[in-house]
């Protein structure tokens, strides 16, 4: 029996508000972020994911209180990610109450963090998030991009996905930075290309914009599926993807 398809809403925050924009541009504030998990917690997500995306030190305050008062709310998973540098980083947050820790820029720069973490914590508590938008003249076609999607990391998206498994990243969270907020549905050929070369839990973010665009990303070789901006603004409910899943022939739970 093959694992239950997890839905995963995404919590963009700022300032202590949820966001959400097109591309990382143009952002619409989406309410407040302890009473969206609650919701999303009650209509059968599978897990959460917070990430701080103005992650200044103030911001990184304001997240460990959310975080908190989230854990408090919510029975389900939760991972956070924005700003997190080191270990003490993910002491913090894992006291907070967050379940999974989401590294992104930190582990480009060191890779090294990757290791550090999944050696103190454990695999399971590490999500590495993979920014990769299309590149022509790199070996497998995906770079990697930092300062949301503006600026190339200089790396393969595919060889730094399959350095993050070696080092022990539990799972990678792999966002489509072409598709990000467009709603045309999930980049397959990203997702096809990662799930190739690792065997770790691949979540697929990005694109999102009905219902029957998840099950094309499953069949992809997405573990998981994450989505926002259609959650957020009521377009599509955690029961229709849930739906659309099963009736395509995926357990979910």
């Amino acid at each position: 029996m093959s694992l239950a398809v997890r839905v995963i809403p995404c919590l963009d925050v700022d300032a202590g508000r949820v966001v959400k924009g097109i591309n990382f541009k143009e952002l619409r504030d989406a309410g407040d972020p302890v009473e969206l998990a609650r919701t999303y917690d009650a209509e059968g997500a599978d897990e959460l994911t917070f990430l701080d995306i103005s992650a200044s030190h103030e911001g990184r305050a304001t997240t460990l209180e959310i975080v908190s008062a989230t854990a408090e709310q919510v029975f389900i998973p939760l991972t956070v990610g924005g700003g997190i540098r080191s270990v003490e980083d993910v002491d913090r947050m894992l006291r907070a109450g967050a379940d999974k820790i989401a590294v992104n820029t930190a582990a480009i720069h060191r890779p090294e963090l990757v290791a550090e973490i999944a050696d103190r914590f454990g695999n399971q508590v590490l999500v590495l998030s993979v920014d990769a938008r299309r590149a022509p003249g790199t070996d497998s076609g995906f770079e990697v991009t930092t300062h949301g999607g503006r600026k190339s990391a200089g790396l393969d998206a595919i060889a730094w996905a399959v350095q993050a498994a070696e080092l022990g990243s539990g799972e990678i969270l792999l966002n489509a930075m072409d598709a990000d907020g467009t709603e045309d549905g999930f980049d397959l050929e990203l997702i096809e290309a990662v799930r190739r070369e690792v065997s770790i839990p691949v979540i697929a973010s990005g694109g999102a914009g009905a219902a029957e665009h998840f099950p094309p990303a499953v069949e992809a070789g997405a573990d998981a599926v994450l989505a926002a901006t259609i959650f957020h603004f009521g377009k599509v409910r955690i029961g229709d993807v849930k739906q659309s899943l099963g009736d395509a022939g995926y357990p979910v739970r």
